[in-house]
């Protein structure tokens, strides 16, 4: 797929919503990247990211409705769409492959 390479960042975002499936909203998203590999990030990176990644195509989202515990506000949900699973897992396929040919010595 021609323009479809991921930044580091952006897979970092794509595997976290995969790994958190109905419960990617960017607060949680922040928290289970920090959780994971303990690297803060900035709301302002992580919306950005997010909105740069739904506009590829990569990923979905919908606001639900309002809720007593988060006072009246509501949320919006993150998903990998069709395109976004395919662009994470040919992703994974080229660093494997890469892998895959490093020497055991060299490491």
């Amino acid at each position: 797929m021609k323009g479809t390479n991921l930044g580091e960042f952006e897979e970092l975002v794509l595997l976290v919503v995969l790994i958190l499936q109905d419960d990617a909203y960017v607060l949680r998203i922040k928290d289970e990247v920090y959780s994971q590999i303990k690297r803060n990030v900035a709301m302002g990176a992580l919306h950005s990211t997010l909105s740069r990644l739904e506009k590829k195509g990569f990923l979905a989202s919908e606001m639900l409705g309002a809720t007593k515990e988060r006072g009246g506000r509501r949320k919006r949900i993150y998903q990998l769409t069709g395109v976004g699973k395919q662009v994470l897992k040919d992703a994974k396929e080229q660093r494997q492959m890469l892998w895959n040919q490093v020497p055991d010595y060299a490491l």
